[in-house]
């Protein structure tokens, strides 16, 4: 068989579906959440650690560490700035 690709992408699926949106949004969150615990674990910065440096509770940390949690725009800046990173935010 010649053809590489048969049926249609993921992403049309996913729009014909109605959950394009949601899955994206979902898929942001577990990235973000993933690169801010690798970034912690790269300077090695315990959630206890984080909690104190953003002077909040660890359950707080918990919450901005779990893909599943909306969390504000504010919080995700200081988070990255405390392991060295910044947020960048573009509409495409």
């Amino acid at each position: 068989m010649s053809r590489k690709h048969i049926g249609s992408s993921i992403d049309s699926f996913l729009k014909k579906e109605g959950v394009f949106e949601a899955a994206q949004a979902q898929a942001i969150k577990e990235v973000v959440a993933w690169q801010l615990a690798q970034a912690m674990k790269k300077r090695k910065i315990s959630k206890v650690q984080m909690a104190t440096l953003l002077k909040t509770s660890r359950t707080q940390v918990d919450r901005l560490l779990d893909p599943k949690n909306d969390i504000t725009l504010s919080s995700l800046q200081r988070a990255a700035a405390i392991v060295g990173r910044r947020v960048m935010i573009e509409l495409v």
